[in-house]
C-alpha cells in the first residue's frame, strides 16, 4: 500500500512556460519566438496545456513536437499543410515518409538538423573543391562556415549535372529565375506584413512557403511539358 501511494505521488514529466520553450530551442532555432509558438498552436500543430489562469505550459512531447515541425520547416521549406498532414500519420500510428526526403532519413534527422563543415561537404556530396567555388561563383550556394542539408542537395545535384556536361556556370539563370519568383512572393505578403499582430510575421512566414510551393508545382509541370516535346 505504501509503495502504491508512492506512486500515486510521483510527478509526471516537468511542464514547461513559452520562456522556457523558447530557452530549449532557439539555440537551434535563433528565428523563434512566441508569437511563432502562439501561431502553430492556432494552427493547430501543437496543443499545450493550460493552467487555470490560461497561461501555456508545453510538455517534453509538445517540445519534441515543435523540433520536428521547425526542422521540417527549415531543412525542407515545407509549409504547414504538409506537416500537418505528416503529423496526423504519426498520430495514427503510421510511418509516414518525410515529404520531400527519402524513407531512410527519418524524423530523427530533423532532431539534429545536420550541418556540415566544408570538408564534410565535400566529402558527402562527393564534389570536388573547384565544383563548390564554381558553384559559389554561380550564386548556386552561399559560402559559409556551416553548410545545411539544402546546400549539400544542391551539391549533390551539381556532380551529377557535370557528369552531363552541365557546368555551375551554364545555371546563373537560376539564380535570377529565384529572384524573381520572390518578387512575387514579397509582393503578395504586402498586405500581411503590414498588420502590427502578433502572428503576422509568422503568418508571412508560412504564406510564404505555401506560395513557394504552389510555384513549385507551376514550375515542375512547365518543365514536363517541355521534356514532352524533347522525348515524344
Amino acid at each position: 500500500m505504501a509503495r502504491q501511494a508512492a506512486q500515486a505521488r510521483t510527478p509526471g514529466p516537468a511542464l514547461l512556460s513559452i520562456g522556457q520553450v523558447l530557452a530549449h530551442l532557439t539555440p537551434e532555432f535563433p528565428d523563434l519566438s512566441s508569437s511563432k509558438l502562439r501561431f502553430l498552436e492556432e494552427r493547430g500543430l501543437v496543443s499545450p496545456a493550460r493552467t487555470a489562469s490560461g497561461y501555456r505550459k508545453f510538455s517534453p512531447a509538445d517540445v519534441e513536437r515543435l523540433r520536428v515541425i521547425l526542422g521540417m520547416q527549415r531543412d525542407h521549406y515545407l509549409p504547414l499543410k504538409v506537416i500537418r498532414t505528416y503529423l496526423d500519420d504519426l498520430d495514427a500510428g503510421l510511418s509516414p515518409v518525410i515529404p520531400g526526403a527519402t524513407a531512410a532519413s527519418g524524423p530523427s534527422m530533423l532532431a539534429t538538423g545536420r550541418r556540415f563543415k566544408k570538408a564534410d561537404l565535400l566529402r558527402e556530396s562527393g564534389a570536388s573543391n573547384a565544383l563548390l567555388q564554381d558553384a559559389v561563383s554561380a550564386s548556386l550556394i552561399v559560402p559559409a562556415e556551416v553548410y545545411g542539408e539544402d546546400s549539400l542537395g544542391v551539391l549533390k545535384a551539381l556532380v551529377e549535372l557535370q557528369k552531363c556536361g552541365i557546368e555551375p556556370r551554364h545555371l546563373r539563370g537560376f539564380r535570377a529565375a529565384a529572384e524573381r519568383e520572390l518578387g512575387l512572393i514579397e509582393s503578395a505578403l504586402v498586405p500581411i506584413v503590414r498588420r502590427n499582430d502578433v502572428s503576422g510575421r509568422a503568418q508571412a512566414a508560412e504564406l510564404a512557403r505555401e506560395i513557394a510551393a504552389q510555384l513549385d508545382v507551376v514550375r515542375d509541370s512547365l518543365i514536363r511539358s517541355a521534356l514532352g516535346r524533347l522525348v515524344p
